[in-house]
């Protein structure tokens, strides 16, 4: 009898081992890639991606990004995270084309890709989001701008790099509508300056810009760092009167700037929710779960998203003036 209470604990025991590591197999390991490590914008969007694993027990979820944002080394995170073997990538690229063999190879091995700020990629990935149409917000960028430099004089302005696509929509977006609505502004660059997410390098040539152009009215940044160190450079010389900064940026990255005047408007979005949205969308596809346009994904702005032609939209913009820039906890 003691033999078989024996045989029969150790076959519990055994049944035991093989359901844990039944469990442990079915917790879904959901990984997003950011542009750049050590910056505010994207160290955001890492609570949420976080977030999203502590709200579902079978998602295991982080964020990893490139040191200085390079897209090569993007790339490779990406070719570790396929011989890993994840579940699902979801990745805010530097450069999209430069991601299309990765991702292809992601597919090929049967790993769910979501993309975030790379339209271009839709039908390559499983499905690309948006917080918005980038082109509306780029109109909002531009129709603050305008307002600020009362609908005329000459303006300069900055984006991440030439090859981050959001960005130059937003661009190209405001800058066709200003020209077409506005005709007494002008921009006066060949093309917008790049920054490449860098504080330093934003506030270099955001000095640059103010020696090579006294007589602008405005400045625009697309990027986070081009926006605040745009508005800085512009306190430093004292022209808050002279000079209209408005762009792209963080209630927390701002507020000092919004109430001193040095930049008259700011607008974005949470990175924290757009980091959520991406990993409930690989979480439905994993689970065989419908997307479709009205259904929710979890965060404000998201409630009811539109589905288009492989792209995901959101209504999440946000305008920060220096009236509201204390509401937002980010």
């Amino acid at each position: 009898m003691r033999n078989l209470t024996r045989v029969f604990v150790v076959v519990m025991l055994v049944l035991l081992a093989l359901s844990t590591t039944v469990l442990a197999q079915e917790k879904f390991e959901i990984v997003m890639v950011a542009k750049h490590e050590g910056i505010s914008w994207f160290d955001d969007m890492r609570t949420g991606v976080e977030e999203f694993g502590k709200d579902h027990e079978d998602v295991t979820s982080y964020q990893i990004a490139p040191e200085g944002g390079d897209p090569a080394k993007q790339v490779q995170m990406v070719e570790d995270l396929i011989a890993k073997g994840v579940d699902a990538i979801l990745v805010v690229p530097n450069d999209p084309k430069s991601m299309i063999p990765v991702i292809k190879k992601a597919k090929d091995a049967g790993i769910i890709v979501i993309s975030h700020e790379a339209e271009e990629l839709k039908g390559i990935v499983d499905y690309d989001m948006e917080a918005f149409r980038n082109e509306d917000f780029g109109v909002l960028m531009f129709e603050s701008l305008a307002r600020e430099m009362n609908y005329e004089g000459e303006y300069v302005g900055m984006v991440g790099a030439l090859t981050m696509q959001t960005h130059m929509q937003w661009f190209q977006a405001g800058h066709d509508y200003a020209a077409e609505k506005y005709p007494n502004m002008k921009f006066i660059l060949q093309e917008p300056v790049e920054d490449f997410n860098t504080e330093q390098t934003a506030y270099n040539k955001a000095r640059e810009l103010l020696r090579t152009y006294p007589n602008i009215k405005g400045m625009f940044g697309c990027s986070a760092s081009s926006t605040i160190m745009q508005a800085q450079a512009v306190e430093e010389r004292g022209l808050q009167e002279q000079v209209a900064v408005v762009g792209l940026t963080l209630p927390s990255m701002s507020k000092t700037y919004l109430e001193s005047g040095s930049l008259r408007q700011a607008q974005c979005w949470r990175p924290a929710d757009a980091g959520y949205v991406c990993a409930m969308i690989a979480y439905k596809i994993l689970k065989g779960e419908p997307l479709e346009t009205g259904i929710s994904l979890g965060k404000e702005g998201y409630e009811s998203v539109t589905v288009e032609d492989g792209i995901i939209y959101g209504n999440a913009p946000l305008v920060l003036t220096k009236e509201n820039v204390n509401d937002f906890p980010f």
